[in-house]
């Protein structure tokens, strides 16, 4: 059995994460917090000093950085939780007909890159469950990932728009995290053309109902905007951004400004954009 849920915890958000597991809570603890058994799965090799307010060392696997956190709570062989940086984790293992239950509970500032956690943790889990078995730990299907990643997109309501007043009038808001890196995603908006300013916008950079004014920005694998043209003339603004991820792969951030009176093409904005994501995130996913 999976289950995978978000709920706001304070300013941030929480990922809970259930998995059924055949195998006993005393088996199931050594793989949370022995190093030789928790350094086969989880994605940094961990030092962990199991005492309430023990320092935790995370060292990326290979010659990479080292991170730190705190232990906040242990309870063997039921909880162990502890800071990893800015995240905080909570590991619970509960016994569940004749095997255990599994709750993962992820901390973390970044709402939008909680399909990432999600996917990554599962993948983890996973290597968890081949450990607990005896086998060597399977590297994941990145197919596979992919796939997850887009499912947990929807069943974590992070495909959808939120519309602000900004005084002036209405904007339209989307934040996606997608599974390629920047130049793949600025490829699949803009295609073979270099979209210049005061030329025009890209076919993939548009949506139907919106008339589009030229090129206002460009900045190859980053940003580009222009105004949206109503009756012919400038009535708001989209802009399309791309930075920074997870390290899944890019952040997408699209916004679209209109004046207050235009309630229609807000809700059409909410919608198409939508829609368009959608599309841009299924090519990439497919993609290589």
């Amino acid at each position: 059995m999976t289950d995978t849920s978000l709920y706001a915890d304070g300013d941030r958000t929480a990922i809970r994460i259930e998995r059924r597991l055949g195998h006993p809570p005393e088996k199931v603890w050594r793989a949370l917090t022995e190093p030789s058994h928790l350094n086969q799965w989880f994605p940094f090799d961990v030092e962990p000093e199991l005492v309430v307010g023990g320092a935790v060392r995370f060292a990326e696997k290979g010659e990479g950085q080292t991170l730190s956190g705190k232990i906040t709570e242990l309870d063997p062989p039921r909880v162990i939780a502890y800071t990893w940086e800015e995240d905080h984790l909570r590991w619970e293992v509960r016994p569940s007909d004749g095997g255990s239950l599994l709750v993962l509970t992820h901390t973390v500032a970044d709402h939008y890159g909680s399909a990432s956690f999600a996917t990554g943790w599962h993948a983890c889990i996973d290597g968890m469950l081949d450990v607990l078995a005896g086998r060597p730990v399977a590297d994941p299907d990145r197919a596979a990932m992919d796939a997850g990643h887009e499912r947990f997109i929807g069943v974590l309501g992070l495909d959808a728009g939120t519309v602000d007043n900004t005084g002036e009038g209405w904007r339209v808001r989307f934040e996606r995290q997608l599974v390629r890196p920047a130049e793949a995603a600025w490829a699949a908006l803009v295609g073979p053309s270099v979209p210049v300013v005061g030329g025009p916008v890209p076919d993939g950079c548009l949506v139907a109902e919106f008339a589009a004014g030229p090129v206002a920005e460009s900045r190859a694998g980053e940003a580009l905007a222009y105004d949206w043209l109503f009756d012919g003339a400038p009535a708001g603004g989209v802009r399309i951004e791309l930075g920074q991820g997870t390290g899944h792969g890019a952040r997408l951030v699209l916004t679209q400004t209109g004046p207050a009176d235009r309630t229609a093409e807000r809700d059409a904005a909410l919608k198409l954009w939508r829609d368009r994501i959608e599309r841009l995130a299924a090519d990439l996913a497919v993609g290589s």
